[in-house]
């Protein structure tokens, strides 16, 4: 096996369940390219995780003043090596990458208990010319079951709008028709920026009769 990042050979190691089930547990990523990734650590928003911000952000304050109480949590700075990673993984279409973070996503996930975790989708057209939800593929490669329930409609990608283009643009999700929503709801998204997917995902669908809603993102 190789690393999935780096291309370096990995060593499989020998766990009593892989042994019991006369199989080797694969590792994908090699622990130099895992230790690339930034944790976001202790010091951070206590809304949305932003880091080295001991009290609420300025986004936050934003999303106070809109009436949005803000409940997320991401697992990584959004720093270089996180850049890269999603240019390969989103925009270079290499879905094998998906894997990558599967366990502690996985880990984390599992913590929401009575949550249905909820993805943000991609245009059709986007999906057409991606090939793929990077977002449902994070999931699914947790084996964690996920509820589909939203759309979105083909607007300018965000990576090209600064901070203020993104809170002023026209929300482009609705829900499918004829959907039940459940009562608790984790709203799953990869990169968390200013919020203004997430939180005004949160308002839509609190609007809607939903009674809990939180929200997770794989980076800050």
């Amino acid at each position: 096996m190789k690393c999935l990042l780096c291309d370096k050979g990995l060593q499989t190691e020998l766990t009593f369940t892989s042994l019991l089930c006369l199989k080797k547990e694969a590792e994908l990523v090699c622990e130099s390219c895992l230790s690339s990734f930034e944790s976001i650590g202790d010091n951070h928003c206590p809304r949305c995780f932003k880091k080295d911000v001991s009290i609420n952000c300025q986004d936050c304050q934003f999303w106070c003043k809109q009436g949005v109480k803000v409940d997320h949590v991401a697992l990584y700075s959004y720093n270089q090596v996180m850049k890269e990673y999603f240019s390969r993984y989103k925009f270079d279409g290499d879905y094998l990458l998906r894997k990558v973070f599967s366990k502690i996503l996985q880990t984390e996930l599992k913590k929401y208990k009575g949550y249905q975790i909820v993805i943000v989708p991609l245009s059709e057209q986007r999906y057409k010319s991606r090939g793929f939800n990077q977002v449902e593929g994070l999931i699914k490669e947790t084996g964690l079951t996920y509820l589909d329930i939203l759309v979105k409609n083909e607007v300018e990608a965000s990576s090209s709008k600064n901070r203020a283009d993104r809170l002023l643009t026209e929300f482009p999700f609705f829900l499918k028709d004829g959907v039940k929503l459940p009562e608790n709801i984790l709203l799953f998204d990869d990169i968390y920026t200013t919020g203004t997917t997430l939180n005004r995902l949160k308002s839509m669908l609190l609007g809607a009769g939903c009674q809990n809603i939180k929200t997770f993102s794989l980076a800050r």
